[in-house]
């Protein structure tokens, strides 16, 4: 198995970073402070190929694979996680109907993410269903071709400013086991009945949109089905091991950013008439951060890997993002701590990287889902 970088997987990361140092750096932190949506960084990564990699060319994307996604936004990830997070949302999705759409669905909303305005969502979440997706409630009943959907979702990316979102229904609410029981249908959110209210006042990822969705009477075709009709669950975990793969990207760069950071301060400030840097409790600190972040890269470059070649690691994808993500917190923690006290305050970015990095072991999946998943995987296979 061979999964070393290759010269053309270099040049696309040499890329990404350029493009993030070059338009991130000066408005990061004011479109945290003012949850501002990035919308012409946006509009830059779009037309440099930089978004959706792993969409092939004739639904409009560049054509590459999940590795490639994870580099690019492992890089972005490592100068602002918000933007970052916004950027990878903007196809947050597209794996979905990639493995279940028609090729009407594939062509009609996936070619606009690229040519056009498009950006889309995957509505999961709910009040009443967070880790428990088999409880998720939201209904979608027939009637004549169309369905007719009723409920709310909460934390949606992208619910303010997508143009059609995945939306996870209760279609069987007969069926008794947690398969079965739902579907998956697109929803254009210029449909009468359907509202979203911006969820402001998050602790970190502050300029990526995060919703509250409503669905009141939306009318929706029966080809707006993705797959077949009861499948949603099924789908829904094919889905979690590629979204996974690349979350747990997000978390190696968040790291990698913090670190570089850290590492740039001590070597600046002194303390005790000596540089920080050549205390060996510091030298220390910073081995093992840069150890733990490697540990995670290979994981997720290897999870990654696994998905363009055919053969998706349930097991393996769930670690890369259960390490990679508390990694993160860990290795963020402690280079805000070589900060000292100015570590405290948003002039310096650790601040941002610090209050972003917890969400990692939260969405896509808890820490404590990505425990109950390693460990079936592991006890089944005894």
């Amino acid at each position: 198995m061979d999964f070393t970088l290759s010269k053309e997987h270099l040049y696309i990361q040499k890329a990404a970073r350029e493009f993030a140092r070059g338009e991130f750096t000066d408005v990061a932190r004011e479109f945290d402070l003012n949850e501002t949506f990035p919308e012409k960084i946006l509009d830059k990564a779009r037309k440099l190929d930089l978004i959706g990699l792993f969409i092939p060319e004739e639904y409009g994307g560049p054509g590459l694979g999940f590795l490639e996604h994870a580099l690019v936004l492992e890089e972005f990830w490592k100068i602002d996680p918000g933007i970052g997070q916004q950027l990878c949302s903007v196809s947050f999705g597209a794996e979905e109907l990639l493995l279940f759409g028609t090729e009407e669905q594939k062509k009609k909303y996936l070619n606009p993410l690229f040519t056009g305005k498009g950006i889309m969502g995957f509505a999961i979440t709910e009040p009443e269903a967070g880790s428990d997706t088999a409880a998720v409630a939201t209904t979608a009943v027939k009637d004549g071709d169309d369905y007719i959907i009723n409920g709310s979702k909460v934390m949606i990316g992208n619910g303010t400013v997508g143009t059609f979102l995945l939306v996870f229904c209760l279609t069987h609410p007969e069926v008794k086991s947690k398969t079965g029981r739902h579907s998956i249908i697109i929803v254009e959110t210029d449909r009468d009945g359907y509202k979203a209210d911006e969820m402001e006042g998050k602790m970190g990822l502050r300029c990526s949109d995060t919703a509250a969705v409503y669905f009141n009477n939306v009318r929706v075709p029966r080809e707006n089905l993705v797959g077949r009709e009861g499948d949603g669950f099924i789908q829904l975990m094919q889905f979690f091991d590629r979204s996974r793969a690349y979350v747990a990207a997000h978390g190696v760069g968040l790291a990698q950013g913090a670190m570089d950071q850290a590492i740039a301060h001590i070597k600046g400030r002194k303390q005790f008439g000596r540089p920080i840097g050549t205390f060996q409790a510091t030298q220390f600190k910073i081995a093992e951060m840069a150890t733990k972040i490697e540990i995670a890269r290979n994981m997720t470059y290897k999870s990654a890997w696994l998905l363009d070649n055919g053969m998706a690691d349930t097991k393996l994808t769930a670690m890369a993002k259960l390490y990679a993500c508390h990694m993160a917190v860990e290795v963020v923690d402690e280079a805000l701590q070589m900060h000292g006290g100015y570590g405290y305050f948003n002039d310096y970015d650790i601040e941002r990287f610090y209050r972003a990095a917890k969400v990692l072991e939260i969405y896509e999946g808890t820490k404590e889902v990505e425990k109950i998943i390693i460990a079936r995987e592991v006890l089944g296979k005894m």
